[in-house]
């Protein structure tokens, strides 16, 4: 039996038959409802047969420009927002990928992991700056990455490339000030891009 095989097997015997579980390029990868998502969290550090003590990295996913012929007519991703964690055992020298999805796309809202692992707070940080996802919970909630008047979440797939302000400084008024933008618009992707079946495997 293969290493991968063990953690499938582990995994499924800890958190029963009906865990989420898919592979892909030799990974494996955990849905988890969001409303179990931090007593999934808290199990899969602290159980014996997993071990998985380090939280390598946590982010944002915005799926809502996500196109696959397995959805629905209109080819849309079911929910938009996920929250997507990189485990690390390093008593067994093995790794899993876990994936929530916040079930409300105009507020998205899951539980914070601080609690568990605490090197995810400025990764949630960043997510809740970038995606504007809130984490409950978390202790410090703020933006990390942008300036503290920013507009927006700049990584939602609805965010436009030259944003809403600019900002520069004025020697005159010795400061940074805000002003709209003065990018002219223009279409910058490719056209292959454009095309609507970009992307979309044909058999």
């Amino acid at each position: 039996m293969t290493r991968l095989q063990t953690l499938d097997t582990n995994l499924r015997a800890v958190l029963g038959a009906s865990a989420e579980l898919t592979e892909d390029r030799g990974e494996l990868t955990l849905r988890v409802p969001a409303d179990a998502w931090v007593d999934t969290c808290r199990v899969l550090r602290d159980h014996a047969s997993l071990r998985f003590e380090t939280c390598v990295d946590l982010c944002g996913v915005d799926y809502s420009a996500w196109k696959a012929p397995t959805y629905d007519a209109s080819g849309a991703h079911p929910q938009r927002f996920a929250v997507v964690i990189h485990l690390l055992s390093v008593t067994h020298n093995w790794r899993l990928r876990v994936r929530a999805y916040a079930p409300d796309d105009a507020f998205p809202v899951i539980a914070s992991l601080v609690d568990i692992w605490p090197s995810v707070n400025w990764y949630e940080r960043e997510a809740f700056d970038l995606y504007g996802i809130v984490f409950e919970g978390h202790p410090d909630l703020r933006r990390i990455l942008t300036d503290y008047g920013f507009i927006g979440h700049p990584f939602r797939k609805d965010f436009p490339i030259s944003g809403h302000v600019e900002m520069r400084y004025d020697p005159e008024q010795k400061r940074v000030v805000y002003q709209p933008v003065t990018i002219e618009p223009r279409e910058i992707t490719p056209r292959v891009v454009r095309e609507d079946h970009y992307g979309i495997e044909r058999y």
